[in-house]
Formats: C-alpha cells, structure tokens, sequence
C-alpha cells in the first residue's frame, strides 16, 4: 500500500500517517488493484481535481490499471472502511463504523414499537439484530467471512463447505462495497429467516 497526501498544487507528498479528522485534507491511497481518493469536506475543489488527474496518471503508467474510488469525508464505505485501521494515525474503529443516520431512525422506531408492547414485525427485527450487531464494532473482513459463509450454508445445504470456498465468497463480498451496516443487515436477515425455517420452505 502507497499512501500519499496530495498538496493544493496537486503534488503527491508520501507520508506514512493520515489524519482522518483533517477536513481541509485529501489523501491517494494506492492498493495496486484500487486507488482511494480521500477527500476533506474543505478540501478545495483545485485540490480534489488534480488529485483524480493524478490517479489517472498513475493508472495511465501501469500496465494493469487499477479501479478509481472516490471516497468523501464521513461517507467513508465498502473495503475502505476495512482498511482504515491500519492506515497509521486514523479514525479509530468506532469512528470508522459510525452508524448512519437512517439506521439510526429505524431503529428508534422499532424499540418505540416494543416499548409500546406491539410485537415487532420482520423488518423491524432485523432492524434490531442489525442494530445490535453493528454496535459491536466487529472488523469488516470479519463480517464478511460471517455472512459468507451464511450464504454458503444455506445455498449448499447440507454439503459440506471448504475453507477455499469460503475465502472465495468473503473477497467477494468484501470488494462489494457494501457498507458496514449493509452487511450487518444481511447477516441479520440470514440468520433470523434461517431460524424460521425460511429457505427450506423454499425448497
């Protein structure tokens, strides 16, 4: 991994640690196969133009070019939120997994609803799990293997599943780029429909 701060003249300075809480700052993270543009909330609109120029001249001189992806300042989602803790002098974990504001509303409805004694739907049970489950601030890659090999399981039934197989699913749904709470939904939503028998209704 490359990591480089981009100056308000568009130069690439490297530095080995990035401060995630700088609004006014835009870093090129080069993973060879993905390049991440982080871009401050008051980063100049100068500064984020030539720092996508300089992603694509970076791509122009490889022969295998890489994916772009621009990630703005608290919006950060998908594999990025995986690599951020290990990116020197960032966001901490828990700031990293901040929930979204719409998981937020979700789930206050849903506990005003058990609070009121109304028996809570399936969506809103989900919303619960997922809620609960997100708040344990897991590692994304971890969630990934998780709901991987949940898929795995109920899409093999019975057969038997290899490690390869799970490794296989897990980068693919890592290079997804699902948010974090995303899939904390869907392994929720696996889980909670398997315990109902769900999918062997379906058979």
């Amino acid at each position: 991994m490359l990591l480089y701060n981009v100056a308000e003249n568009g130069a690439l300075r490297k530095t080995t640690a990035v401060d995630f809480n700088d609004s006014s700052r835009v870093y090129l993270i080069d993973e060879n196969k993905m390049i991440y543009l982080w871009q401050g909330k008051k980063a100049s609109k100068k500064k984020k133009d030539l720092s996508l120029k300089k992603a694509n001249l970076l791509n122009q001189s490889r022969e295998n070019t890489a994916k772009i992806q621009i990630i703005q300042q608290n919006n950060e989602f998908g594999g990025f939120l995986a690599i951020m803790d290990a990116l020197k002098g960032g966001k901490t974990k828990t700031e990293a997994v901040e929930k979204r504001p719409e998981l937020e509303l979700e789930i206050e409805d849903t506990k005003e609803l058990i609070e009121a004694g109304i028996e809570p739907d399936l969506i809103a049970e989900i919303s619960l799990a997922a809620y609960e489950l997100a708040q344990k601030n897991k590692g994304y890659k971890g969630l990934c293997r998780e709901l991987a090999k949940l898929q795995l399981s109920i899409t093999k039934g019975e057969k038997k599943i290899t490690d390869g197989e799970v490794k296989k699913k897990t980068e693919e749904i890592f290079k997804s780029s699902s948010t974090y709470e995303e899939v904390c939904w869907l392994i929720s939503e696996l889980k909670i429909l398997s315990g109902k028998d769900f999918f062997k209704k379906k058979v």
